[in-house]
């Protein structure tokens, strides 16, 4: 591999786009591949609406013999494929401009079908369940086209003990549009209701400090004041709704634990993860590792602080650079590297990425209305779609790298199983995208000449692990002890969640970090807590499964190398193939082990301690 330096980018500001017309069309996605107007769209909805019907009228039929519960999977999978196009077709456009209510209404009438096919499937589970297990699976010995489900078949048998009888199901399907109801009042309330405010900072700049101009500011602005006044401007638009967004998350934990009782789990968050076959020891652990693994954490921070030489170090100075960094990342000059970085995968991997990176995979700008933070959407049957609020910062370009590894984990997935099969578990999803920023940053490293650039980047490596384990083991923490607090009959109010938000800050942070009442209802800014319970530990889980892969795959011998690569790649293909933690033994990671949350923190150690050589060389920390 050669190991030319890495051109400067030409200095740069991000673009402001004052409306969505404005953006040019190649930095948007492209939805006409999904369908090509709203006529088609309704066409097929009207298609699903009555393949739900005919799917209801199957009820009855199982236990007839393997050719009628094939006909009922291969149903049920159809109207799957369907779905997908349906749902995003109008779910992409709403997230371009969330204030429109046109396609926001288009978006609550395929959430209603979708409450109408769970309550019309609702029989499907009881029915196949009376069958003995035995009969079933004497069928698929017998019929290559219903051994197709074996592993879903399985699955369904093995969590026999939490399906209700017909009407229990039907009941449950009927609350399926009241679950979504807390999320989707947040969203409205943090994007289409919300008045960002626009705010003159110290410095003389007039900005809107909107959360994607937040990230902007507070990773660019060598200003404490001015990053520590966007702070305050952003804190207050949450604060002033504490008790609305504490009173939508309390609807979130309640519904949790009305759906684990429901089921006849004990915890809801052994409701969350039985689906994947995960033990509750896993997240239990994981708390535990990290907690007694604090010390690099802490110290990075205590680094940070002395580094910018500050007498206090609040959260809004955490993501501003340690040494100036003249210059942002346009996102045309950046994609080259990207693709060049993920060479340890082999040239199919690299080519295709190349195309989804220039092929209206990708909406790339901040609009009014749109939807804040990342995503990649798996539309089956077509592509990924990726939503970005790019600005121009080094962030953002990991940030792109990021859903990238999902985007290729979708296209690999999709192409290489069945429908059933197609869709991976978030257990497994965040992997390939952590480890897409570690190459990208492994390729940017070892092309750099540059003592300061390389600071920056050993910085943005720290900053990985801090974010996206250590943060979100902290979040994953608050997550359970909320939760608990509904399992136990406690109080759920916006002083609770606060008081318990603020104390796991000052205990992971330590000393360093100073938080005052202006972190009141920081809680409110993370809407994965809202949207998707439980999912962020799997970051954390995942981190550390793709520091091992990316070890196996770029150290040793080449036929190592090689061996190491086709069982990841066939971790990316293998979509949902099995449980998880299975899928993950295959490729080399056992999650069972302490050793992996351990080899994280040492891993941390070492980069904190090789920073602090950079910046002392550097005359960056103060004597």
């Amino acid at each position: 591999m050669s190991h030319e330096p890495v051109q400067p980018l030409p200095p740069a500001s991000p673009p402001a786009y004052t409306s969505r017309a404005a953006v040019p069309p190649r930095f948007k996605w492209d939805l006409t591949r999904i369908f090509p107007d709203d006529a088609a769209w309704r066409a097929a909805l009207d298609t699903l609406v009555s393949g739900i019907d005919r799917y209801a009228a199957l009820r009855g039929t199982l236990g007839s013999g393997p050719a009628a519960l094939r006909a009922a999977y291969d149903l049920d999978g159809e109207l799957g494929q369907l779905s997908y196009k349906v749902w995003y077709y109008v779910s992409l456009r709403h997230d371009e401009d969330q204030r429109d209510n046109t396609v926001g209404a288009l978006r609550q009438e395929v959430q209603i079908v979708f409450a109408r096919w769970r309550e019309a499937g609702a029989w499907f589970g009881p029915e196949l369940l009376a069958i003995p297990l035995a009969t079933v699976r004497g069928w698929m010995d017998d019929d290559t086209g219903l051994a197709l489900y074996r592993f879903a078949i399985e699955e369904l048998y093995r969590q026999e003990a939490h399906v209700l009888d017909a009407k229990g199901e039907q009941l449950l399907s009927l609350a399926g549009r009241l679950t979504g109801a807390p999320h989707d009042a947040y969203a409205a309330l943090s994007t289409a209701d919300v008045l960002f405010p626009t705010v003159t900072l110290p410095g003389g700049a007039s900005v809107q400090v909107t959360p994607g101009q937040y990230r902007a500011l507070i990773s660019t602005n060598r200003s404490q004041a001015d990053r520590e006044a966007a702070y305050t401007a952003l804190t207050k638009v949450y604060a002033a709704n504490v008790n609305t967004y504490a009173a939508l998350y309390a609807g979130v934990l309640e519904r949790d634990w009305f759906l684990a009782r429901a089921r006849g789990y004990g915890t809801t968050l052994e409701a969350a993860l039985d689906g994947d076959a995960v033990p509750t020891s896993v997240v239990e652990n994981l708390i535990a590792a990290t907690r007694a693994g604090l010390a690099p954490f802490q110290r990075y921070h205590a680094l940070r602080k002395r580094a910018l030489d500050l007498t206090k170090y609040g959260p809004y100075d955490s993501a501003v650079p340690l040494v100036d960094q003249h210059r942002l990342y346009p996102y045309d000059a950046v994609l080259d590297a990207l693709e060049a970085s993920v060479a340890p995968l082999g040239d199919a991997y690299r080519a295709e990425l190349g195309t989804a990176l220039r092929g209206g995979y990708v909406d790339v700008y901040e609009t009014p209305g749109k939807r804040s933070g990342a995503y990649s959407a798996p539309v089956y049957g077509v592509h990924p779609y990726m939503l970005m609020n790019y600005n121009d910062t080094l962030d953002a370009v990991f940030t792109l790298a990021h859903e990238m590894g999902h985007s290729m984990h979708t296209l690999l997935a999709h192409r290489h199983q069945p429908f059933v099969y197609a869709g991976y578990t978030i257990f497994v999803a965040e992997v390939p995208s952590t480890l897409n920023e570690s190459l990208l940053l492994e390729h940017l490293l070892a092309r750099s000449t540059d003592p300061r650039e390389r600071a920056v980047l050993l910085e943005h490596a720290i900053d990985s692990i801090a974010g996206t384990f250590y943060v979100q083991v902290l979040f994953a923490e608050f997550e359970l002890r909320a939760h608990k607090l509904v399992e136990e009959g406690q109080p759920v109010t916006s002083e609770v969640l606060d008081a318990l938000f603020v104390g796991l800050l000052r205990e992971w942070h330590g000393d360093a970090v100073t938080y005052d009442e202006r972190v009141r209802g920081g809680w409110a800014r993370i809407p994965h807590f809202f949207g998707s319970p439980y999912y962020v530990y799997q970051y954390a889980t995942c981190f550390a499964s793709s520091a091992r892969l990316l070890r196996a795959m770029t150290e040793g011998a080449d036929a190592d190398r090689a061996d190491a690569r086709a069982r990841y790649l066939d971790l990316l293909a293998a979509g949902g193939s099995d449980h998880p933690m299975t899928l993950l033994r295959r490729a080399g990671v056992d999650l069972a082990e302490s050793s992996a949350v351990e080899a994280v923190v040492a891993q941390m150690d070492v980069l904190v301690t090789r920073l602090e050589r950079e910046l002392a060389a550097l005359g960056v920390l103060p004597t």
